[in-house]
């Protein structure tokens, strides 16, 4: 039997380690993007910057991912990848639900209020925050979609919008950082006004499980 080229039997793992270490690379970008962006105004975020924070060169970031606009679009691909897994939950718990939502904003909730607080200024973010928004209204729709089955449309509509009022971000910015309140205080109060309209619901949808 032909034995086969060592040379051959290393290129596939070398090939593989490379693509490993490119995409490493590709998330420290990001990541560095993300914390310069939490900290910074976006046009004030500059290439040299990001490249310093990251351990790369400028080359490397603008081959990469162009320029801020495309470094925005993929910190945002990350950043809602990130959204998702923590708030992964089954559907019906309002509990477990509130408690996802908590742990999300206390790891991202600082970051989305800056980039709402500069959406008015750049059409590229205001296209992230505007997706982000619609992920919310999904993610309500489809944990309390037990509580969603009125009859009548307006009737889920009307109480859908409540929902989204209740767990809005600006909730846990006005406790957590304007009135300094500990986390538990969002906790409770999220899951008082979750419970506060879902109360309203069929009776059939009160009988989900909590």
């Amino acid at each position: 039997m032909k034995k086969q080229p060592l040379s051959e039997t290393r290129r596939p793992y070398q090939q593989g380690a490379r693509a490993a270490a490119a995409e490493a690379t590709g998330e420290r970008i990001l990541t560095a993007f993300l914390a310069r962006i939490e900290a910074q105004w976006f046009e004030d975020i500059t290439l040299e910057a990001v490249a310093r924070d990251a351990g790369v060169s400028v080359q490397t970031v603008i081959r990469r991912f162009g320029g801020k606009d495309g470094l925005l679009e993929r910190a945002m691909g990350l950043l809602d990848r990130a959204v998702q897994r923590r708030r992964s939950t089954e559907p019906g718990g309002i509990s477990r639900a509130i408690a996802v939502l908590t742990e999300d904003y206390e790891a991202s909730g600082d970051l989305v209020c800056r980039l709402l607080d500069q959406e008015q200024r750049h059409p590229a973010l205001k296209v992230a925050t505007d997706a982000g928004r619609v992920h919310h209204r999904a993610w309500l729709a489809a944990v309390f979609a037990d509580w969603l089955a009125d009859a009548d449309p307006a009737v889920n509509t009307a109480r859908l919008d409540a929902l989204v009022v209740a767990t809005d971000l600006y909730v846990w910015k006005l406790l957590r950082r304007d009135m300094g309140r500990p986390v538990d205080a969002f906790t409770t109060l999220s899951e008082t006004l979750v419970r506060a309209v879902l109360e309203k619901a069929p009776r059939q949808s009160m009988d989900a499980p909590r």
